[in-house]
Order: C-alpha cells, then structure tokens, then sequence
C-alpha cells in the first residue's frame, strides 16, 4: 500500500503571522495524524523554536530543522542526521563575511551541544533585534571579540544587515554552498543564511522519506527556501502569500497562512 509523507514548512506556512500555529490547524492535523496520516515539518527554525512555534501539534516522527541540516527525533531530540561544514569551509565563510564588513551569529555543536556565537562588539541593528528575542535560550553564546566563534562544529551562518552588502556576498558563496538571500517576513530585515551543501530541505525531506518508507512527498511551503523541496516532491502546494517563484512552480495555490491553508487541504484532501 503507498504511503504518502506530508510535509510542511513552518513561517509563512503553517504558522500563521504571529509566529504560531492557530488551534484550529493543531485540531485538524492532529485528527489526521491519528488517522495515519504521517505528517511533519521542514523549518529553518531550530528544533527548540520550532516546538515552541507549533506547540499543540501532533507530530510523532522526525523533524526537520536549519533548513536540513539536522533531522530530530521530535519525542527523544535526538540527531538522526547532521551536515555539518568542515573547518576549512567555516574560516573560508567567516573570512569572507568580515572582509565584507558583515559580522554574522554562527552556529555549531560544541561538546555535541547546540550553540549560536557572536561578538558582541560588531552586532549589526538586526543581528542585535534578533538575539534579543533569543533572552534565556540555552544556545546563546556572547563572545568580547570573535577569537572563539568558531569553536566546534559549524553547521550555520546568519547574517542580517544591509541588501547591497548581503547581495554582494550571496553571490560569491551561492555556487559553493547553500545560501538564502531573502527578506524576513515579520522584521522586513535583509538576511543571508550559509549552510553546507548537502543541507537543505530536499535532501532532508528525501533522507526522511527513506526512514520512514515512504513512496511519496506531498510538501507545502512560502518562500524561495522552500524551491528545492517543491522540486523533489511528487506535489507541490504554495499558500496564497507565497513568493511568485514558488507559485509559478506549485502543484496548486491554496489558502494562506493566516487562514490555515494547509490544514484546510488536508482536510478536504486527506484519504
């Protein structure tokens, strides 16, 4: 019998424009879930924010998070998998960004345990707004200086500051690793995020597949991230306030975030 893995991503998608997934979605999808549907979500959101995010959701298989590089076991927070950079491409991106006048968080593992560094000394306006919705989180890690940012296991590099020095460095990384350089739908900040090659939400949603013994990928997604996704699912589904890219190259349009469009086809689409 086929087996079909449903999967969403998370902001601008699943979660409605406060950052959270309505209870109406949490309903229908857990009903499903229960059901047998098997259902998860790809985010770039780590697995801590993400939990938080769709807290209420019912989502008993892995997950997918930092846009693929890692994949959780969402009830034990094990890593299933990890693409980490090696150490010559994190002092190569790192190198690159500071010559460029841009100071990014970098995220790794040290001591097998999830942390994002900074200087607090060259924080940018949006870097500083973003960690400071962050108070409290057990990853954050201030650095006096950046002697010690790149300590451990990289895995992550963000970057928010201005469009014409973002663009300038997207385009001399984009054809060595993945990169994303897009504009942040709830702070309209400019951002570009670094990942290692083989970690993006294709590659995750396809490994996922495997463990999970799926036959196919039905995906639903908002924004340029969510391109290589769209391109290895059997069906695509774009929200109605998604990019135009991804809309031109959907399966469908559906509802928007704001009016619970994926659970809404779920339910109507489900069998």
């Amino acid at each position: 019998m086929s087996k079909t893995l449903y999967i969403s991503d998370l902001d601008g998608t699943l979660l409605r424009s406060n950052q959270r997934i309505s209870e109406k979605s949490s309903r229908i999808i857990n009903s499903l879930v229960e059901k047998g549907m098997i259902f998860s979500y790809a985010t770039a959101r780590s697995v801590h924010t993400a939990k938080n995010a769709a807290k209420g959701l019912t989502a008993k298989i892995p997950l997918i998070v930092y846009n693929g590089a890692f994949i959780i076991d969402n009830i034990t927070l094990e890593r299933i998998a990890v693409n980490t950079f090696t150490d010559n491409e994190a002092d190569y991106i790192y190198s690159l960004l500071v010559n460029g006048g841009v100071y990014p968080i970098v995220y790794s593992l040290i001591d097998d345990i999830e942390k994002f560094s900074y200087d607090t000394l060259t924080l940018s306006r949006g870097l500083s707004d973003f960690i400071n919705t962050r108070k409290g989180d057990f990853r954050d890690r201030p650095l006096v200086g950046d002697k010690d940012i790149l300590l451990g296991k990289k895995f992550y590099f963000t970057c928010i500051d201005s469009a014409d020095k973002l663009e300038q460095l997207y385009n001399s990384l984009k054809d060595k690793y993945n990169c994303y350089f897009q504009t942040d739908i709830y702070s309209s900040e400019h951002w570009l995020e670094i990942m290692p090659t083989a970690a993006t939400k294709a590659n995750a949603v396809l490994q996922l597949k495997n463990i999970l013994g799926c036959d196919r990928v039905i995906s639903f997604g908002d924004a340029v991230n969510d391109i290589p996704m769209a391109k290895i699912s059997d069906e695509f589904y774009a929200v109605g306030n998604a990019a135009d890219a991804l809309k031109s190259i959907a399966t469908g349009i559906i509802g928007c975030n704001d009016d619970d469009g994926v659970a809404q086809w779920l339910l109507e689409n489900y069998k």
